[in-house]
């Protein structure tokens, strides 16, 4: 599945246009580097979002065949602590 894509379906950003938009800004990270919207997505990778001047990383554990609804969204991804 797509970066901009996963983002979108997993909330942990609202539209995909806005995930497209933040890749272009170079504000997503996958397994540290910056990546594009179209970078494909595998479970196991790391997903660093810059939210201003803070960094926040998430483990992708599910890739979903379809949309999934609100409820089943928190499960695709665990967050990961990267202040050690």
């Amino acid at each position: 599945m797509r970066l901009d894509k996963f983002l979108k379906v997993s909330r942990l950003l609202k539209r995909r246009s806005i995930a497209s938009e933040a890749c272009s800004l170079d504000r997503i990270k996958v397994n540290g580097l910056i990546s594009k919207a179209g970078k494909q997505l595998k479970p196991g990778d790391i997903i660093t979002l810059r939210y201003g001047e803070k960094d926040m990383s998430f483990k992708v554990l599910i890739i979903p065949e379809k949309d999934v609804n609100k409820e089943e969204s928190g499960n695709l991804y665990e967050f990961v602590d990267t202040q050690s």
